[in-house]
């Protein structure tokens, strides 16, 4: 089986989600007798082609169109590679950025699509994916029926692939600007910098739910926290409903999914929806209710890291 990888990026080098699905591919090439390469899309992406390149063979479709990630181009390049080297299975990593992207180049393709996978095994010859429905209380087994088949894989299901001893080929792949879509025109990004590590890739996480109650509570009880312990910061869906927190700190079932070895839970009452983005089994949850909007609060944070920290030692 022939395995493309669409790898996501930071602009120097591959994300560790993407080195989960790294892993998931190996796996599966090795299973079939078949190979796996990575896809990378950008602009001036030498460096993360180099970077990539330490985990396995690696596509570059560099051009100024595909400086940022807009999907319909994405998708565009994505499915033209997919026919040029007859890949069987498309692989990525289960972000916001695959999720947009990965379902159109299926449409193009005409392929079967496989969201989520937390787990696949061979049935009598045939690949099977293992998925979570229904936040998390059911996990179903589903063969695709169609070629090519494309998933996206959690990334705490599969442990990140390390780097082999030498780096593997990088190979230019020609892109046709006339041939892509220009109907989304890409216009600006907004985010807050932050010296935080990416919820989605933290040993440990610091959410905070409905018991926060503005902003200023949640930098002061959540982030104080977190930068006690060198953590991420979540929250749950209510904060971000409420214009509290960003869409990009949402853990659960419409947000992120997080694997960290410890998720510290602020006044979050422990909804289905929210566990179904942090069920993991190297996981250990640590819930505090917070009952009063006082400071007093925040000297029991501060030895709550304390201990932690001296735990870890």
């Amino acid at each position: 089986m022939r395995v493309l990888i669409l790898c996501e990026h930071d602009g120097q080098g591959i994300r560790l989600g993407s080195r989960s699905a790294v892993a998931f591919s190996n796996a599966v090439a090795e299973q079939t007798q078949g190979s796996f390469e990575c896809l990378l899309l950008g602009h001036s992406i030498a460096a993360v082609a180099q970077d990539a390149a330490a985990y396995g063979p690696v596509l570059v479709a560099d051009h100024p169109l595909l400086a940022k990630p807009v999907a319909d181009r994405y998708a565009k390049v994505i499915a033209d590679v997919v026919k040029q080297r007859a890949c069987d299975l498309v692989v990525a990593a289960a972000t916001t950025f695959a999720k947009d992207i990965l379902p159109r180049a299926a449409g193009l393709l005409g392929g079967a699509m496989a969201s989520e996978v937390i787990g696949h095994q061979y049935r009598d010859g045939q690949l099977c994916f293992r998925r979570p429905l229904f936040a998390g209380a059911v996990v179903a087994t589903v063969a695709l029926h169609g070629k090519p088949q494309l998933v996206t894989v959690r990334p705490s299901s599969y442990p990140p692939a390390k780097a082999v001893a030498e780096h593997c080929a990088i190979t230019a792949v020609a892109v046709d600007e006339a041939s892509l879509p220009k109907r989304i025109e890409f216009e600006t990004l907004e985010s807050k910098l932050s010296n935080r590590p990416d919820v989605t890739e933290a040993r440990i996480v610091v959410s905070g739910g409905r018991g926060i109650k503005n902003s200023e509570d949640f930098e002061r009880l959540v982030g104080g926290l977190a930068d006690k312990l060198h953590a991420a910061t979540g929250s749950s869906r209510a904060l971000v409903d409420a214009g509290i927190t960003p869409n990009a700190f949402q853990v659960g079932q419409t947000g992120k999914v997080v694997a960290p070895e410890l998720y510290i839970a602020l006044g979050i009452s422990g909804a289905v929806q929210h566990l179904a983005g942090m069920k993991n089994p190297k996981s250990s949850l640590l819930s505090i209710v917070i009952r009063k909007r006082q400071s007093s609060k925040w000297p029991t944070i501060v030895s709550l890291a304390t201990c932690i920290n001296s735990s870890r030692k």
